[in-house]
């Protein structure tokens, strides 16, 4: 890999400029965490928050619905957003139309929904076997929730998959689609951008072949990612044990508990690409030329504050 540090800085210098320009946006989405209020500020050019964390438990039900009180002084919409991001098995759960839990949990979403302007459904772990019961979830909730919007987040992608989160599909029943514009690289890929600008430019044409442009809302991210190239932390076998401490020439074993143990140093590299104002004012720009008309943000709170600076509503 090349390095041209100085070249880098002085780009971002530039860019860093060119945020005084202001990109416009109709709808300019953030999401924000229940207890991290603190990071919204009136100032901040949102139309639309996205209030974490109401979650569905291990028995189907809607728990940890934020307080909208807490953030009363915001003057936009509030969504409550309801997710299940972790467990497969009680996302088909709670979609399976033959066992008890969907209409109590629609009815509980519902319910909890009183005080907010809107709802978003993230259910990023639907097996493609549930995708019918996925819309048909969908289709019922909106039809209940009415006048509110309902919105849901599906993982990005730049050609059609076969599974439950076809765009064209959730996007004839909801008011909003949320396309996570980040992830291309994880915790546990390779190291690279969180959402390279050629990934984000591809991403961004496919939604808008499957979207309606009035409905898609284009995420972006806030936040940075390391990788190292050890982690020693690890089970291990005892002939694995026996060649470590042979590898590292270990000598000094000690005692506590009665268990043997060993202390040994170990260098690390750690690759870490960040976000800041610059990448977001790139991606302001390939936004801007498409004619995307709306925003999100994951996450408030982790952002380089001066992203606002290069904001405003429409």
């Amino acid at each position: 890999m090349k390095k041209f540090f100085l070249p880098v800085i002085v780009l971002f210098l530039a860019l860093s400029a060119s945020a005084q320009e202001n990109f416009t946006f109709g709808e300019i989405w953030a999401y924000l965490s229940s207890g991290e209020e603190s990071s919204l500020k009136a100032s901040y050019p949102i139309t639309d928050i996205g209030y974490f964390g109401a979650d569905i438990n291990w028995a189907g039900k809607l728990v940890n619905v934020p307080d909208r009180k807490k953030i009363k002084n915001f003057k936009g919409r509030v969504h409550l957003v309801a997710a299940q991001v972790s467990n497969r098995a009680v996302t088909h759960f709670v979609l399976d139309p033959s066992l008890p839990f969907r209409d109590k949990l629609i009815d509980d979403i519902v319910k909890a929904s009183a005080n907010f302007d809107g709802v978003q459904i993230d259910f990023e772990l639907v097996p493609t076997s549930d995708r019918n019961n996925f819309y048909s979830f969908l289709s019922i909730l909106k039809k209940k929730l009415g006048k509110k919007t309902l919105s849901v987040a599906v993982s990005a992608r730049i050609k059609y998959i076969d599974d439950a989160y076809e765009y064209e599909k959730i996007a004839a029943i909801v008011d909003r689609v949320i396309v996570m514009g980040y992830d291309e690289h994880w915790s546990s890929s390779a190291p690279g951008s969180v959402a390279s600008l050629d990934w984000c430019k591809k991403t961004a044409e496919y939604a808008l072949k499957t979207i309606p442009r009035e409905k898609f809302v284009m995420g972006m991210p806030f936040y940075s990612r390391a990788w190292s190239n050890i982690n020693p932390a690890k089970a291990y076998k005892y002939s694995g044990l026996k060649k470590l401490t042979a590898d590292k020439n270990i000598t000094q074993i000690e005692f506590k508990d009665g268990a043997p143990f060993f202390t040994y140093q170990e260098t690390v590299n750690v690759t870490v690409f960040f976000e800041d104002s610059a990448t977001a004012v790139l991606r302001f720009q390939i936004y801007s030329s498409m004619n995307i008309k709306n925003i999100a943000f994951w996450r408030l709170g982790q952002e380089d504050p001066a992203v606002w600076q290069a904001l405003k509503k429409q």
